[in-house]
């Protein structure tokens, strides 16, 4: 199988004004490089918060690998035949932006942790009969070899939506194709295994997580993008 090296780069698909550069709130990072991701469900708005902590805090941004994924659409279509190949698909790409990250001299920002894979998604997936129990084992059996050797990001910033309707409402706000399918039913599950993911984080993997729920919060201006940012930069320095 060839090998695409994962690019670096700005996300534009959901509505995120221009985020000027904090230059107060850099100067209150530690001078070592910091590995921050963001995690959180479907539409949870982790792309836009990623491309704020990017401009503001100076951070590169890595995206979430979807938008190349040549497997997406198929499993949108049909789940059981596509989960296992989809997951093991994500977890090579994310695993690359993991190596990528290590080259990288400044600090950076993660669109999504490799962790919740295994331990949200394919889980899950396995959960609904989408993977056999083979698969679900040999995906892990990837996932430890795979992980074992990468560095682990020093902090993740964990987004809680459990209004289901607004997820939704997000998911069709951005209008990508493949995700049209996604239902109530698929997203409220997914918070299932969500709601134990930072203490997993933190005792499995040793990350600490900050927990911020933007369910009724815009943070993409005013006041509360300015008390995000300096939410952010508190758990980042501490």
């Amino acid at each position: 199988m060839p090998t695409r090296r994962p690019q670096a780069r700005a996300h534009h698909q959901e509505p995120n004004p221009e985020v000027r550069p904090r230059n107060e709130l850099r100067a209150r990072l530690p001078e070592r490089k910091l590995f921050v991701a963001m995690a959180g469900n479907i539409g949870a708005g982790k792309t836009t918060a990623a491309k704020m902590i990017s401009q503001a805090l100076g951070f590169e941004l890595f995206d979430e690998p979807v938008i190349d994924n040549r497997f997406l659409r198929d499993y949108y279509a049909d789940m059981r035949r596509w989960s296992f190949t989809l997951q093991l698909e994500f977890l090579i790409r994310r695993v690359e932006h993991h190596e990528l990250i290590h080259t990288v001299k400044k600090n950076c920002v993660q669109d999504r942790t490799l962790y919740e894979d295994p331990e949200i998604f394919a889980k899950y997936l396995h959960g609904l009969g989408h993977m056999s129990d083979p698969e679900l084992d040999l995906y892990f059996e990837y996932f430890q070899r795979l992980a074992s050797r990468i560095a682990r990001p020093d902090k993740v910033i964990y987004f809680n939506v459990p209004d289901l309707e607004v997820l939704l409402g997000r998911i069709r706000l951005r209008g990508r194709e493949e995700e049209k399918g996604i239902d109530d039913g698929f997203l409220r599950g997914l918070n299932g295994y969500y709601a134990s993911f930072p203490q997993v984080l933190q005792s499995k993997y040793g990350i600490d997580c900050l927990t911020v729920d933007v369910s009724t919060v815009d943070i993409r201006r005013g006041r509360r993008q300015e008390e995000f940012l300096d939410t952010v930069t508190t758990f980042l320095a501490s």
